[in-house]
């Protein structure tokens, strides 16, 4: 009777555990003590930016011994600026194993790297390259499951995170989701050329949505990428971030290279388009904090913790609360948003602002003055930066021409930010 027992009692735990997903503290706490790692699994493959062939591989990691069949999967993106990194950095084997010890699968994954000339049109090559892989490791799992099931994923319960560019590329994934958005910084030519959105990286036939993102210190090209009903996001930046900035400014991985909506923007567009979203501040922070830094990590494990067991449904109490905007807001630089998003389509002849602000600069090269003629009437605003994105000087304009000395500026590259109203415009001076 004993035996009889205990093997109603188990297959009573068992039913009880499939239909309550976070039953005994699963998705929350460390309910395994153990993870099982299996290396260099082979997902798809696709052209490098030098021609040759990239063999794309990723890591998984799940829970020792665990008997459940229908896991959550998140897929972690490295950083490395898309010219470097692993699947086997510091941060993504730490985060992976954080997470698989509370129930989910979690794979590292590898991505196409590298590009050159060193300049805003092949980084964003790279960015959809990597968008790419992403997204092909995502349908290797799609494909898993209606195959042979290897790895026990509910393909309904997928999230892609990273740090850096991982974040970048994750986000990307998420919200860059029509070809023409691109068309500012690649022609339709070289956007079929590299294989479009979805690419051609491997498992065709297969979805690559998810239902989530964790941005880890990323940012995107425009945050009017996201839209109404898009899938939520929980991000942790710091302030000091001189990499990929807090704010909107230019990413800079040692050669700047063009401006990005950071964490706060991305933040300020989900709050006013509705998306759904959750957002910490690591106030003072620099770039990637947690890679280095144990109660960074802590945080961020927690912080991410609690957004995946909302999406998941699980009863269990936060660890750690959102403190934006309470503590961040007053870092928010109001003269690079007002809280306003400015909205963008699509339309055949590629993207369009509603309501678009355009200026003619000119001369550009330059070397005693600029002028600048805005294409709305009415009162605007002029400033140039430095490639750090520091304003060093501006001048406001009730109407017409600006005109603006640069005899104090040394020689070299600059922006000239135009902004009227909910609008801005930025260009590259070049100071000679």
């Amino acid at each position: 009777m004993k035996k009889n027992f205990t093997f109603f009692s188990l297959l009573l735990t068992l039913t009880s555990w499939s239909q309550n997903p976070c039953a005994n503290g699963r998705y929350a706490s460390d309910v395994f003590q153990n993870v099982t790692t299996t290396s260099n699994i082979t997902f798809g493959a696709n052209a490098s930016w030098s021609g040759g062939n990239t063999v794309l591989k990723l890591d998984v990691y799940e829970p020792t011994g665990d008997t459940e069949t229908s896991r959550p999967l998140i897929l972690w993106v490295h950083g490395g600026s898309f010219i470097g990194g692993s699947k086997t950095d510091g941060d993504m084997v730490a985060l992976s194993q954080r997470f698989t010890k509370k129930g989910y699968v979690c794979a590292s994954v590898d991505y196409r790297i590298g590009f050159f000339p060193f300049d805003s049109a092949n980084a964003v090559k790279a960015v959809v390259r990597a968008v790419q892989d992403l997204r092909a490791a995502v349908r290797f799992f799609y494909k898993d499951k209606q195959t042979t099931d290897t790895y026990k994923i509910d393909t309904t319960k997928i999230y892609v995170g990273g740090s850096s560019a991982g974040a970048i590329t994750a986000l990307h994934l998420a919200y860059l989701d029509d070809e023409c958005e691109i068309s500012d910084y690649l022609n339709s030519a070289t956007i079929t050329q590299l294989g479009g959105l979805e690419g051609n990286s491997g498992n065709p036939g297969y979805s690559s949505a998810v239902q989530g993102v964790l941005n880890g210190c990323g940012a995107l090209a425009r945050y009017s990428w996201m839209e109404p009903g898009d899938i939520p996001v929980a991000s942790v930046h710091g302030t000091n971030d001189g990499t990929v900035k807090y704010n909107r400014g230019i990413v800079n991985p040692g050669t700047p290279l063009m401006y990005l909506d950071g964490s706060r923007m991305i933040h300020e567009r989900a709050c006013a388009a509705g998306v759904e979203n959750q957002f910490y501040t690591f106030l003072g922070a620099p770039h990637v904090p947690y890679a280095a830094n144990a109660a960074y990590m802590d945080t961020t494990v927690n912080f991410f913790r609690d957004f995946l067991i909302n999406q998941l449904g699980c009863p269990d109490a936060m660890l750690q609360a959102e403190n934006e905007p309470a503590q961040a807001v007053f870092l928010y630089p109001t003269d690079y948003c007002d809280g306003s998003p400015v909205d963008e389509v699509c339309t055949a002849s590629g993207i369009t602002e509603l309501n678009p602000l355009t200026a003619l600069i000119y001369p550009n090269p330059a070397q005693q003055a600029i002028q600048v003629i805005p294409s709305l009437e009415g009162k605007y605003t002029v400033a140039i930066l430095d490639i750090s994105g520091r304003i060093i000087t501006s001048v406001e304009v009730e109407y017409g021409i600006a005109e603006l000395s640069l005899s104090a500026l040394v020689s070299g590259n600059y922006f000239v930010k135009v902004q009227s109203g909910n609008h801005m415009y930025t260009e590259q001076l070049i100071k000679y």
